[in-house]
């Protein structure tokens, strides 16, 4: 590993390699010198939710294995296409929670805007692939509607940027809607939620941090791995970034089939999620949302791991195991 001192974040070629990304199943089966027996199943998911793979994160996949965790969630299979009960295209039931375009107001004192509809992953267990974004289309003008829903209900003190991902935006989108957001006396909390500075680490610009630190708001990122091998030096300069900007830094993940269900998977998470300066915050169970039941971990095996997890770090390490539950008006705590 080389030395955090010669990692530089402060570049520019974060938008280069978003627009160079993988984006279809054979390039990536290429890239990594997987067997094209693999490619009949990466077509038939991908089909249904298109692949998105930054290179940054590609160069963290073991090549010739098909069973790297990192590639699993990201590889489009087969088993995406099954019908499986129980799983279903909104499991949170978001669309009751839209009062207007690019808003879900589900808990009290918070509400999440969608300030941007993309993504520079995609995730194969994302909760919001089915996510109707063309009726949450993101401009200037839904940013009006988002802010003037905000600005009327003063119960609020607190904003989420989510998506899509926020800060697929540039440094100047961003800024821009942060002043108005700034502008509203009864919000005084913001937080990002993202996956940028993970699968593209240079996206954390010294632009962007030095407009987060001068905000009058307290600023939290949320950032989400799932697997210690997300955590490169790169990603561990970015964080670096943030946090010399007084920015807390927290993590959430998601209890998922292959990738991290076994208690040295979620040690090894927690032990170099803190290494890089970022706090364990939630461990979720799998959203049932339908073309992702092959990464199903059942309750039972959640509980058993989280309390082996208990049992092994000091609590500070240890993440909240919680679920979703559509019309609850908070997360709820599996064990």
């Amino acid at each position: 590993m080389i030395p955090l001192s010669d990692v530089s974040v402060d570049t520019s070629d974060w938008q280069k390699q978003l627009s160079g990304m993988i984006r279809s199943p054979k390039a990536l089966l290429s890239a990594l010198n997987l067997s094209e027996s693999l490619l009949e199943g990466a077509e038939l998911g991908h089909q249904a939710f298109a692949i998105r793979v930054p290179r940054p994160y590609l160069n963290r996949i073991k090549p010739g294995d098909p069973k790297d965790p990192l590639l699993r969630q990201v590889l489009p299979i087969s088993e995406e296409g099954k019908w499986v009960p129980g799983f279903v295209q909104d499991p949170l039931q978001e669309i009751n929670s839209n009062p207007t375009p690019g808003v879900v107001h589900k808990y009290q004192g918070r509400v999440l805007l969608i300030s941007a509809t993309g993504c520079a992953v995609n995730c194969r267990y994302c909760f919001r692939r089915h996510f109707p974004y063309e009726a949450n289309r993101v401009g200037r003008r839904q940013w009006q509607q988002q802010l003037d829903y905000v600005r009327q209900d003063a119960s609020l003190n607190e904003v989420i940027l989510s998506g899509g991902d926020p800060l697929i935006q540039t440094d100047e989108q961003l800024s821009a809607l942060l002043d108005q957001i700034e502008a509203i006396e009864h919000i005084t909390r913001l937080r990002i939620h993202t996956r940028l500075p993970i699968v593209i680490p240079t996206r954390v610009t010294k632009a962007l941090t030095t407009r987060l630190q001068a905000s009058r708001l307290k600023v939290v990122v949320v950032v989400h791995a799932n697997h210690a091998n997300e955590l490169d030096n790169e990603v561990a300069a970015a964080v670096r970034s943030l946090r010399k900007a007084n920015i807390w830094v927290l993590n959430q993940s998601v209890l998922l089939r292959g990738v991290n269900d076994t208690l040295e998977a979620l040690v090894d998470l927690s032990e170099r999620l803190f290494a890089v300066d970022i706090m364990p915050y939630y461990l979720h169970v799998l959203d049932p949302v339908q073309g992702a039941a092959h990464f199903d971990v059942s309750d039972h095996e959640a509980r058993a791991l989280h309390l082996q997890l208990q049992a092994k770090m000091p609590g500070f390490l240890v993440p909240k195991l919680v679920r979703e539950v559509p019309e609850k008006t908070n997360k709820t705590w599996i064990n």
